[in-house]
């Protein structure tokens, strides 16, 4: 019998399956801090393991639920579709595809974004979502403390360990990891880098002594002059990361910051069980 004795076929789990992650799901409890995390559409001419936008949002779903008091939701498409999907939001995750196709320069989503910063809502920025339009610059630094610059920002991939951290909260319980990034560097900061607080720096092995430590900064806090919280990193390329614990606490711990959350001593709760770490990936469409 073709595959042998045993085999049953379509008893395989399809990872590209994501029918069992709920999607704009309105909190149970409107006491939970809701935490909206927007994942991107597919990137085209990649491969999976890729640009994992809705596989990684999903993980962080998973994770952050571990939280006591906190109930993350999940956007795809890049921008919700529901009217009251950021109404209340602690904090918003973006992990979608930046520059001219970024998802905040159609319709009125920057004014939303900037209403959402005005309200104190945590704002975070993953991988690709911190590249903006030049000319959106000031309104991303508002947003963020930074924005990546096509002309003057770098973006390449280098194999970086991180083995010390910051006394940061972001930083607490966070053990070292290393991981293969695709990383954007060289960013435009807020003047005077005032309220910006490094968390991790990184230089390209090519460019190693010609890189300045501003320079090379790809993770980064910010204590916004309206009072809320902004985090950023600039990694997040290849799905594979996810298996490292140093590497999920990090993020989960930076999502919580920014959503006013305390972090304990040890870090967020981050347990991911291997079954689940390729999971939910997107079908990459062919390039137009």
């Amino acid at each position: 019998m073709a595959g042998g004795p045993g085999f049953r076929p379509g008893r395989r789990p399809d990872p590209f399956d994501q029918s069992d992650v709920p999607i704009e799901e309105k909190p149970t409890d409107p006491a939970l801090a809701k935490i909206v995390l927007i994942a991107g559409h597919p990137t085209p001419k990649l491969k999976s393991g890729e640009h994992e936008y809705f596989a990684g949002c999903a993980l962080l779903w998973k994770m952050l639920k571990q939280t006591p008091g906190v109930f993350p939701v999940v956007v795809r498409d890049a921008w919700p579709k529901k009217a009251d999907t950021l109404t209340g939001a602690k904090a918003v995750v973006l992990f979608l595809e930046g520059g001219d196709v970024h998802s905040a320069l159609k319709g009125d989503h920057m004014q939303e974004l900037l209403a959402l910063e005005r309200a104190g809502t945590g704002i975070v920025h993953l991988h690709s979502a911190i590249d903006y339009p030049k000319d959106y610059g000031d309104r991303t630094r508002t947003l963020a403390g930074a924005a990546w610059e096509k002309g003057y920002s770098l973006r390449a991939h280098w194999v970086s360990s991180f083995e010390t951290f910051p006394d940061h909260p972001v930083c607490r319980g966070v053990t070292p990891f290393k991981i293969d990034d695709g990383w954007l560097w060289k960013l435009r900061f807020v003047p005077d880098m005032k309220g910006i607080t490094p968390l991790l720096r990184t230089k390209s092995p090519k460019a190693a002594t010609t890189t300045t430590d501003d320079e090379a900064i790809i993770s980064w806090a910010y204590d916004r002059p309206s009072g809320g919280k902004s985090f950023a990193f600039t990694g997040c390329h290849l799905h594979d990361s996810w298996k490292q614990e140093g590497y999920r606490r990090f993020l989960v711990n930076g999502i919580l910051w920014s959503a006013g959350r305390e972090i304990p001593p040890g870090g967020a709760p981050v347990a991911l069980d291997a079954k689940d770490a390729w999971k939910h990936l997107d079908r990459k469409p062919a390039s137009k």
